[in-house]
């Protein structure tokens, strides 16, 4: 009994530790990409740009070959399962997908590919987001009240399907912003 609580404590404070970013060299931060045990399994770097937010992410661990949708999630929480982060990123309310004709959630990104040894290495510039601590020329803020979150799902986004490109359970999960207190 007191090991799997010790376990559990220790993958609550691996969770609790991702969600404090580290600030880096030229105004990028940091953050850890944890799976559903808490072990660190990557991490995506953020830095602001003029045209929105350049993502870049490196990660381990997927199966070879594998391709795997990533989206921002409107809350900043990883818990275990990482259902606390909400739904996807989409303060104007479109529906999902990069192929749909109305728009599509200011967290779509493009499909991550995972090589032959199951590893992630990929920029991704999101035009839609800002880190500021407001919206800011049509960019919406990832800083807001409840934050937000960087999720990694087990399957490929279709890009059409609602609401979620049909992209599977959440595999991985970083907190880019921490719900204000």
């Amino acid at each position: 009994m007191h090991k799997k609580y010790f376990l559990t404590c220790a993958a609550v404070l691996g969770l609790m530790a991702s969600a404090h970013p580290t600030t880096t060299h030229a105004g990028q931060t940091a953050h850890d990409i944890v799976n559903p045990d808490g072990k660190t399994i990557g991490h995506v770097m953020m830095k602001e740009t003029k045209k929105g937010v350049l993502f870049t992410i490196n990660a381990s661990g997927m199966d070879a070959g594998s391709t795997h949708a990533i989206h921002i999630h409107e809350t900043g929480k990883c818990t275990p399962d990482f259902k606390a982060a909400g739904g996807h990123f989409n303060p104007a309310g479109h529906n999902h997908g990069m192929m749909d004709a109305e728009g599509m959630h200011a967290g779509d990104m493009p499909n991550l590919h995972a090589d032959e040894s199951g590893n992630v290495k990929q920029e991704i510039l999101n035009t839609m987001v800002t880190t500021k601590a407001e919206d800011n020329n049509g960019k919406y803020t990832l800083n807001d009240a409840d934050g937000s979150a960087l999720i990694i799902h087990a399957g490929a986004d279709d890009y059409t399907s609602q609401p979620t490109g049909e992209a599977g359970g959440r595999i991985g999960c970083a907190v880019l912003a921490a719900p204000k207190e």
